[in-house]
């Protein structure tokens, strides 16, 4: 049986009836096929690699997941053959989906979840290059890593201070200051502040400071956002400042990180002190 559509006629402004396939019945057609095709091109274990990729990214695993990513590649680029770019395309894009999902069963803001993913099909659209596609992929682990990192509820014994770090993750592109984060948390800056440094080992300040050069890599190695924009949306007060204080960390200036790629992204790492 045979649904209808409606067409438009241009030179009559009207409208006339014309067959065609229900889209089920075309995906079933397909699938049917594709099952016959796929077969031969050893994609057996296509989930079971996605499963471990998503494993190790959640574990913070940052090397094996990208090996693994790899593998996911080479399965795809059987299939794909000389289409090969379009295909990573296209499931990377549906791999930033799945970590938008993650990232909101997680606790995510719904609203970072999916700014998370808009901007990372931004990024596979407009900033791929095809002939470095590997190295996006090592990009795009780090960058969930990173972010996947946020959400690992900090273990530190005061569960005020794990309140504020997680605060800071979610506000960092606001203008954020102690004293804000001290009347949103309703106790004094001091009593904050000194909490703060005994658990985690630095000021809140330097904190905030490394969250935001963390953050701001991003930007600057995967858009073409200029370095006193990127600035002004980490609240550094100059450029000036904001040069100084990346330097400070990733030992290179903002241009630098930007222009040599072989510069490997600065990672904090938070540890407990008894």
């Amino acid at each position: 049986m045979c649904e209808y559509e409606f067409a438009y006629r241009e030179k009559d402004g009207d409208y006339m009836q014309q067959p065609k396939l229900l889209v089920s019945e075309t995906i079933s057609k397909k699938y049917l096929k594709e099952i016959e095709v796929s077969s031969q091109y050893g994609v057996e274990d296509f989930f079971e690699l996605e499963t471990k990729l998503l494993y190790e990214i959640h574990h913070l695993e940052t090397e094996q997941a990208k090996k693994t990513l790899h593998m996911i590649i080479d399965r795809i680029s059987l299939r794909a053959g000389k289409k090969i770019i379009r295909g990573v395309k296209s499931y990377f894009t549906v791999l930033s989906s799945i970590m938008a999902r993650k990232l909101y069963e997680n606790q995510v803001p719904s609203k970072k979840a999916f700014a998370f993913n808009t901007a990372c099909i931004d990024m596979i659209d407009n900033h791929m290059n095809d002939a470095e596609f590997l190295q996006f992929a090592d990009d795009l682990i780090d960058f969930f890593v990173e972010v996947i990192s946020e959400r690992k509820q900090p273990t530190f014994i005061h569960q005020t201070v794990n309140k504020v770090i997680l605060f800071i993750n979610d506000e960092l592109e606001t203008e954020l200051s102690v004293e804000d984060i001290a009347k949103h948390f309703r106790v004094s800056t001091s009593h904050l502040s000194r909490i703060f440094r005994e658990h985690v080992g630095i000021t809140l300040v330097e904190y905030l400071n490394v969250r935001r050069v963390e953050e701001s890599q991003y930007y600057l190695r995967n858009t073409n956002k200029s370095i006193s924009d990127i600035s002004r949306q980490y609240h550094f007060c100059n450029q000036s400042y904001f040069t100084r204080i990346f330097k400070k960390y990733t030992e290179v200036t903002p241009k630098q990180f930007r222009d040599q790629k072989e510069h490997d992204y600065f990672r904090f790492v938070l540890s407990a002190t008894v």
